[in-house]
């Protein structure tokens, strides 16, 4: 198969010192049922992740949480020793009893875990970007941050991030550490944390939207395939280059178990709209 190349003008520095293709890749749909246990099948995991680098992706998102631990150690068995340049980014802050059950836990003993487990799976002495998975109602997030601090004075974290989080959670944050991405749902039918976009604009943060092809309501999907027809594109690759154009700080990484529809992913980043498409997608 024809291997898509990623345009590599299509950067964001992330924390001033890692350049990023927009374009990377989710690897969350690589496990099991309910996001619990083994892939379904590992051999096709492996080569998803092998064909998305060799493609031109160098930002891979996973999550301690993701198996939990089998996303992880599914990523070293497929890409280590990692090749220069690819940023490995997880997360940590989540206890998961079974599929589909996600339990905040922000402890500091429990991110303290994370963070090590995190560090063994994906077989490297450094996390690139280490991002709180969910802010933890029960504990204050000065608190939960206490161990990440500390880990990225041993050298074990170089940059952190948060999820799902509001302007005032962030600010409250960077307090205690330096914020370089955000992470929030965020596509063309749901822009509930349009406001938290505006402000990592603002900030040099980069937006990492989760859930990315999510297109909304019938309305908005016909006007979708009317542009897609003129751009020769799927409704999938218009919804991603929407988020492209809708700000220069956004990372996209959809997932996919399929090589083809990983290949259509990817493809998406050499789509320009106008800016009539976009301001027609966008109203």
């Amino acid at each position: 198969m024809e291997t898509t190349q990623i345009s590599p003008s299509s950067t964001f520095t992330l924390g001033g010192d890692i350049t990023i293709n927009r374009v990377g890749y989710g690897a969350m749909q690589l496990t099991g049922s309910g996001v619990f246990g083994e892939a379904a099948d590992r051999p096709n995991a492996i080569r998803v992740l092998q064909h998305a680098v060799d493609a031109g992706v160098n930002f891979i998102d996973t999550a301690a949480a993701y198996g939990p631990g089998f996303n992880e150690r599914l990523i070293a068995d497929a890409l280590h020793p990692y090749r220069k340049g690819l940023i490995i980014a997880t997360k940590g802050g989540f206890q998961r009893p079974g599929p589909n059950q996600w339990v905040p836990d922000g402890r500091p003993e429990w991110i303290a875990q994370d963070i090590d487990n995190s560090l063994k799976f994906l077989k490297t002495d450094v996390i690139d970007l280490w991002q709180l998975h969910r802010i933890d109602p029960n504990i204050p997030v000065e608190e939960t941050l206490a161990p990440v601090v500390a880990a990225v004075k041993a050298g074990k974290i170089k940059h952190v991030g948060l999820s799902e989080v509001n302007i005032e959670q962030i600010q409250r944050a960077e307090k205690v550490v330096p914020v370089v991405s955000v992470q929030n749902l965020y596509n063309l039918g749901n822009r509930q944390w349009e406001s938290v976009l505006d402000y990592t604009v603002e900030k040099g943060i980069a937006f990492i939207p989760w859930y990315p092809l999510a297109s909304g309501p019938q309305a908005l999907e016909e006007k979708i395939s009317t542009i897609a027809a003129r751009h020769n594109a799927t409704t999938a690759q218009i919804a991603l280059a929407w988020l492209l154009k809708r700000a220069g700080n956004i990372l996209l990484i959809p997932g996919t178990k399929s090589i083809a529809h990983l290949e259509e992913n990817l493809k998406a980043g050499a789509i320009i709209l106008s800016d009539e498409d976009f301001a027609a997608l966008s109203a």
